[in-house]
């Protein structure tokens, strides 16, 4: 248990600094490190990041004004329905395919946020861009 609680800890820290979900760290992480299947590391991923995502690392954004409320609860509805249809679809996937869909993902995922880095101007620190 306690490579698990240690793990949910690295997988905290990179949440609140990072800003990403939890699963795009954990599952890798408890499938390579600690032998879970794909399907079941998937779903430990969404039972731990009830509690913590939607407290832990959400206060300071909101001390900093850094949370659009509209945004996250329009976003919360549309997460809710798709996580429901996601996790059914998931499911029904081969382990291999899914962990090949995963792994897919998150190649896609960092080539998109690589080539906006490159491409954005330099802001200061804590500036913001205009929203639409």
């Amino acid at each position: 248990m306690t490579e698990i609680l240690l793990l949910g800890l690295g997988v905290g820290l990179l949440v609140g600094l990072m800003g990403v979900g939890g699963g795009i760290v954990l599952v890798p992480a408890l499938v390579y490190l600690l032998g879970y299947s794909q399907h079941m590391a998937q779903g430990t991923s969404l039972l731990l990041q009830l509690p913590p995502i939607g407290i832990g690392a959400l206060v300071f954004y909101w001390k900093h004004r850094r949370v659009d409320v509209q945004a996250g609860i329009v976003c919360a509805v549309g997460f809710l329905l798709g996580g429901y249809l996601g996790s059914d679809i998931a499911l029904a996937i081969d382990r291999r395919h899914l962990q090949g869909l995963f792994g897919a993902f998150l190649m896609v995922a960092a080539i998109f946020l690589a080539r906006q880095a490159r491409s954005a101007p330099a802001l200061e620190n804590g500036e913001e861009r205009a929203s639409n």
